[in-house]
């Protein structure tokens, strides 16, 4: 209960300042942008979508999306990753968000589809979407602590998806790194040439983690399981050199796009942000906690050609610069805008902006459980674009 309180207390804190800022010089002008439930259904510039075994539905409100059993992060179906192309000469970005368990989200602009692959995400967990050459690429493992009854002889690694075909095809497979056959990558960083993976073996009884980083010899995306063993150089690391790579660095450090739209922020105010780049690497975290185990906010960043946008778990956005094809917003500086409060037990988590769309993952979580989950899509055009002058 302290916890919670803290936490409510700080979302609070938080919550004023947005307000407060506009009267500090070179920070916000207005009030924060907030959007509400309240509203008539067919005037809202927003609207809720909630998955189910099949697919994605509209709903009312989160709480109202019907009842699912509560399961382990990594079985229940909800979006995992998210990230947007980079953007090519004023054309609309392409974003895609994975769904565990269902397959792809594939966004353009106001047009979403989901792309299902009960192969391929059936039974294993989804995540960690990058882009190589402008093609989004995932990884795939089997969580054997809440799935030991699965033994099979395939465990793909890295995954491509084809935005045309809309079809997924591994490139790299667990038995190409290792010569453990009861394996999975359960994690890995991937700095724009380098793969660095954190590998799980379990076998007779034991479980091990060893640590490894590769190149592909040949162009990645033509790749495959059955060749990629001869054509990747591989070469053993140890646990502190990815431990490294994992660790979060001072804010301080964050990309100066990142670093001004929390200009109008107390520096008190402590967080953890984890900061994707369109069309790019694995993310990096960037922490401005000040104590060891200090209760802290949870954000995500984007930084794209145009346009830069940090979110906190509570929905509240910042965002700077022009969207696809449109004018920079109050001539560069940021602009706050909150979405819908979302009821205790549930949060806003990762999000992508296709041309002036934002779409924001939302789940019910308790602990290590997921529930409901789904995301929300908001017409940027309608909340930003009208309300904000140049």
């Amino acid at each position: 209960m302290q916890k919670r309180i803290k936490c409510i207390f700080i979302i609070l804190c938080l919550s004023l300042l947005c307000v407060s800022c506009g009267k500090k010089k070179n920070t916000y002008e207005s009030e924060i942008i907030e959007l509400s439930d309240s509203q008539n259904i067919n005037q809202k510039p927003h609207q809720w979508f909630a998955f189910s075994q099949n697919g994605f539905t509209p709903v009312s409100v989160p709480q109202n999306a019907p009842a699912v059993p509560a399961k382990p992060w990594t079985e229940a179906i909800r979006i995992s990753s998210s990230s947007a192309t980079s953007a090519e000469d004023g054309q609309t970005q392409d974003a895609f968000m994975i769904v565990n368990r269902l397959g792809i989200l594939s966004i353009k602009g106001s047009e979403i589809e989901l792309n299902r692959d009960t192969t391929l995400f059936s039974e294993r967990t989804a995540g960690n979407l990058v882009f190589v050459n402008g093609t989004p690429v995932y990884s795939l493992y089997k969580s054997t602590f809440f799935n030991s009854n699965l033994q099979d002889n395939q465990h793909p690694f890295l995954v491509q998806f084809d935005p045309i075909s809309k079809i997924s095809y591994p490139l790299v497979n667990c038995d190409n790194l290792t010569e453990s056959k009861a394996c999975e990558v359960t994690d890995f960083i991937w700095d724009g040439r380098t793969w660095l993976c954190c590998i799980k073996s379990e076998e007779n009884s034991k479980t091990e983690f060893s640590y490894i980083k590769w190149t592909s010899n040949i162009p990645l995306l033509n790749q495959s399981p059955a060749v990629a063993s001869k054509n990747i150089t591989i070469e053993e690391c140890d646990s502190d050199t990815f431990r490294k790579e994992r660790e979060p660095l001072p804010f301080a450090k964050a990309p100066e796009r990142i670093r001004k739209l929390l200009d109008g922020m107390a520096s008190t105010v402590p967080f953890n942000l984890t900061v994707m780049t369109a069309g790019g690497i694995s993310p990096r975290l960037y922490s401005n906690v000040a104590k060891e185990n200090e209760d802290a906010l949870v954000a995500y960043g984007v930084v794209s050609e145009t346009w830069s946008c940090i979110m906190f778990q509570d929905g509240t956005l910042y965002v700077e610069g022009a969207l696809d094809g449109r004018r920079i917003l109050r001539r560069g500086k940021p602009v706050a805008l909150r979405l819908p409060r979302l009821p205790y037990g549930f949060n806003y988590t990762s999000f992508v902006i296709s041309g002036a769309t934002l779409y924001a993952a939302w789940e019910e979580r308790d602990f290590y459980m997921t529930s409901r989950s789904g995301f929300i899509k908001v017409d940027l055009d309608e909340t930003l674009y009208k309300k904000v002058q140049s």
